[in-house]
C-alpha cells in the first residue's frame, strides 16, 4: 500500500498520494460484506463519487445485500439522483441529508469524507480543492485503519451525524407545516370575518342613519350566522389542541347507541351544513351498537370526518356505516372526492398537516388524539376504485 507512514502498533496509514487514495476508495465499497456507511460533506464530493463509480458500487452493493446508511449534503441538485438510487436499491440504502450553511471554502466548511466498511475498518479522506472535477485532484491525503477502538470512535461520530440529520428534518417538516399552517388559518379567519363585519357595518349604517327599517335579508342573516358558526368551529379546534398539549383533555364516558348518534349527526348536518346539491349523504347501519365514550367528543370526531369528506368531494355520495366486529365498534366514512395526496397521506393526522386552502388540518389530528383516549385507532386509505378516500376509526364495544 502506498502511503508515507504506516504504524505497525496500530493499524493506522496515512496515504499522501491521491491515486492510492482512490484505488483503496473502490476497493473497500467493493469489498462490503455487511454494511457501508458513508458521508460526502459537499454536493461536489457526491459528483466526484458518482464520476468515478463510487455511487454504482454502492448501487451493486445493496442489490448483494449490503446494508448501507449515506450521509450527504441537502441541495435540489443531487436531490433526484438520490431518489432514483432509492428507487434502484430496494430497502437496503437509507439516505439522509444534512444541512450546510456555509458558503463554499468558507471557514466552517466540512472538507472530510468518512467511509466506514463492515465496522471493521474506516477511510477517512481530507478534501484539498472541492472545486475540482476530478477526485484525484479534489483530495489531499487520507487515514486508512483497522483498528477497533478507532473504528469504534468514527461509528459512534457517523450515528452522531446520522441522527443529527433525523432531528433536523424532522424540525424542518415540523416548521413548514407550522407555517402553512398559520397561512390556512389566517385565510380561515379572514373569510368569516369579512362577511360578519360587512353585514354588522350594514345595520350599524341604517341604525345611525335612522332607518325605520332594516334592508338585510332573511339569507343575509343566514350568512352572518353560518360564518359566525365557521369561527366558532375554528376556535373550538384550536382550544382543542391546547388543551391536547397542556394535558387538560378529559372523557366523560357514557353508555350509548353510537349509530343512532350519526344517524342524529347526519340529520343536523344536513340542514345546517353547506353543501352543493350533487353531494348525498347516506348512513348505513342495520343494528344498534353500544359503546361506552364521551358522546360529546365522539360526536366531534364524527363530524370532523364528514366535513373533511364534504370538503373535497363535489358531486356523489359520502357514505356512513357502523358494524361490530369482534370487541371493536369500527366506523367507517366513505366519499368519492379528490382522494388523499400521497405526500400528505404519512403526515396526515399530524397537527399542522394539509394541502386544502379550505381548512386548517387541525380536525384530524384533535379526532387522533379523541380516538386514541377511547383506546381506538383511526386510519386512512384512497379507495381501490381511484376515487375517493375513507376514513376509518374504532371504539371499545361494551
Amino acid at each position: 500500500m502506498s502511503g508515507d507512514g504506516l504504524d505497525e502498533g496500530t493499524g493506522i496509514e496515512v496515504i499522501q498520494d491521491q491515486n492510492a487514495i482512490q484505488r483503496l476508495y473502490a476497493t473497500l465499497v467493493q469489498s462490503a460484506k455487511s454494511e457501508i456507511l458513508l458521508f460526502l460533506p459537499t454536493t461536489s464530493a457526491f459528483l466526484r463519487e458518482e464520476k468515478m463509480g463510487i455511487i454504482q458500487s454502492l448501487l451493486d452493493a445493496a442489490r448483494r445485500g449490503v446494508k448501507i446508511r449515506f450521509l450527504t449534503l441537502a441541495n435540489e441538485m443531487i436531490t433526484s439522483k438520490m431518489e432514483a438510487m432509492l428507487t434502484d436499491s430496494s430497502s437496503n440504502i437509507g439516505i439522509r441529508r444534512i444541512k450546510h450553511a456555509a458558503t463554499s471554502g468558507g471557514p466552517h466548511e466540512a472538507r472530510t469524507k468518512i467511509l466506514v466498511i463492515d465496522q471493521r475498518e474506516y477511510l477517512i479522506v481530507e478534501l484539498n480543492d472541492d472545486s475540482k472535477e476530478t477526485f484525484v485532484e479534489a483530495v489531499r491525503s487520507a487515514i486508512h485503519s483497522t483498528t477497533r477502538s478507532t473504528v469504534r470512535s468514527y461509528l459512534t461520530l457517523f450515528d452522531n451525524l446520522w441522527e443529527q440529520s433525523d432531528l433536523y428534518e424532522k424540525l424542518e417538516t415540523h416548521e413548514k407545516m407550522q407555517k402553512e399552517f398559520i397561512n390556512i388559518a389566517a385565510h380561515e379567519l379572514r373569510t368569516p370575518i369579512q362577511p360578519i363585519l360587512g353585514l354588522a357595518e350594514m345595520l350599524e349604517e341604517e341604525f345611525s342613519a335612522g332607518a325605520e327599517e332594516s334592508t338585510i335579508r332573511k339569507e343575509d342573516l343566514a350568512l352572518l350566522v353560518r360564518n359566525a358558526k365557521r369561527l366558532e368551529y375554528l376556535a373550538q379546534s384550536i382550544l382543542e389542541v391546547s388543551r391536547i398539549e397542556s394535558n387538560s383533555f378529559n372523557l366523560n364516558k357514557e353508555k350509548f347507541d353510537i349509530a343512532e348518534k350519526i344517524r342524529n349527526l347526519i340529520a343536523d348536518m344536513k340542514v345546517l351544513t353547506p353543501m352543493s346539491e350533487q353531494v348525498k349523504i347516506e348512513v348505513a347501519i342495520s343494528e344498534p351498537i353500544l359503546v361506552n365514550a364521551d358522546r360529546t367528543r365522539i360526536y366531534e370526531v364524527i363530524s370532523n370526518l364528514v366535513r373533511n369528506a364534504i370538503k373535497f368531494t363535489d358531486e356523489g355520495t359520502i357514505t356512513i356505516t357502523a358494524q361490530k366486529h369482534d370487541s371493536e365498534a369500527i366506523i367507517e366514512v366513505k366519499d368519492v372526492g379528490k382522494g388523499i395526496d400521497a405526500e400528505i397521506m404519512p403526515k396526515l393526522f399530524s397537527k399542522f398537516a394539509t394541502r386544502s386552502n379550505q381548512g386548517t388540518g387541525l380536525g384530524l389530528f384533535v379526532s387522533k388524539k379523541i380516538v386514541e383516549a377511547h383506546g381506538g385507532r383511526i386510519w386512512a386509505e384512497n379507495n381501490r376504485d381511484g376515487r375517493g378516500a375513507t376514513f376509518s376509526f374504532t371504539l371499545p364495544l361494551l
